[in-house]
């Protein structure tokens, strides 16, 4: 049985689509049952729309509160971890979540006897590529983006020293900017920000980003818990090749031009490089005093590259990211827009 947490979340629920698709028996993984883990009170309608057969189950990674009962029956089971806190309220929360409720997690996976756990961690872990040209293995060393970089990174070592002590297999996928079906509203704000002229290109918007549409990210995750040699082993999943924040941003405006009727205005919000210096310096300023601040962080962000490569996945693993930009792109517009009715 499979067993993944953050079902209901927006990376969760396409890895569900996966699962109960096809996909996955095709990337060599037998399914044999689903249950997820999902916070008490939320909407589960979605993800029971994904898949009606998948098992669910109550609980909270943060306090320890049901993942006995998540487990149960879990010998010899996979997990798959893709619940984390990128935006918190407070910044001790995204040590609770992302590296003291993977601990958690993971005793309680021990417990149950489970095989393999595979965990979703994030580019934020290495930071920011040095030079423009630079992309990220896994052998580049940690430099932490920030505090949520650094519980990214924490969670990746207490990990791998499970791996190490032989307690359960352990796998690390980092994943970097992701998009696809399911997207929350911060994504389509984004895409209405550019609809009307107002998304913002810091400096000259030729600095590369690793993006991984969805599907490919699952692709990802799928493998890894699926090939018997990834045990102990990182990777990066993302598409084939990075690309500029100008790419981006205009790829997205000629698809909702062309394909999906919305007039766009045709402008950006440019800055030069130091507006996101100076977010950068009052986000390091805020996050010392255990405060957050989710515009300002973004925005600190907007000017560096964060770009991969992902020779070692499609060496090891045999992945191969199907989807680009441009159709990955257009499939999350329609996820919105003709949702919309627009």
């Amino acid at each position: 049985m499979i067993f993944l947490t953050g079902a209901s979340g927006w990376l969760g629920l396409n890895v569900v689509q996966s699962l109960t698709d096809g996909s996955a028996q095709t990337w060599g993984l037998a399914v044999d049952g689903i249950r997820g883990l999902v916070l008490p009170g939320t909407d589960t309608s979605k993800l029971k729309s994904v898949s009606s057969t998948a098992e669910l189950a109550f609980g909270d990674i943060r306090s320890g509160a049901g993942l006995g009962e998540f487990f149960t029956g879990g010998k010899g089971g996979i997990l798959i971890h893709t619940a984390g806190l990128i935006h918190p309220g407070k910044i001790r929360e995204l040590y609770e979540v992302n590296r003291d409720g993977t601990r958690r997690l993971l005793d309680a996976a021990i417990a149950a006897g489970m095989h393999r756990a595979v965990i979703v961690s994030s580019n934020s872990s290495c930071g920011c590529n040095p030079h423009p040209d630079h992309l990220f293995d896994e052998l580049s060393p940690y430099k932490p983006y920030m505090n949520y970089g650094r519980s990214k990174m924490e969670m990746e070592l207490l990990a791998l020293d499970y791996h190490r002590r032989g307690l359960i297999e352990v796998v690390l996928v980092r994943a970097p900017w992701f998009y696809g079906p399911h997207q929350p509203p911060r994504q389509v704000l984004f895409f209405e920000m550019v609809r009307d002229g107002k998304a913002p290109v810091i400096g000259s918007g030729e600095n590369l980003r690793s993006m991984a549409y969805t599907e490919n990210l699952a692709q990802g995750l799928i493998l890894a818990a699926a090939v018997p040699k990834a045990a102990g082993e990182i990777y990066w999943i993302a598409d084939e090749r990075p690309y500029s924040m100008n790419e981006i941003i205009g790829t997205i405006e000629r698809l909702l031009e062309e394909e999906f009727g919305q007039a766009c205005v045709h402008k950006r919000l440019r800055l030069p490089s130091i507006a996101s210096e100076v977010a950068l310096m009052i986000d390091a300023i805020l996050q010392k005093a255990g405060l957050y601040h989710q515009k300002i962080h973004v925005l600190s962000e907007m000017n560096k590259t964060i770009a991969c490569r992902i020779d070692k996945a499609k060496r090891e693993l045999g992945y191969a990211p199907d989807v680009a930009l441009q159709e990955g792109m257009r499939r999350s517009l329609a996820a919105v827009f003709l949702k919309r009715g627009q």
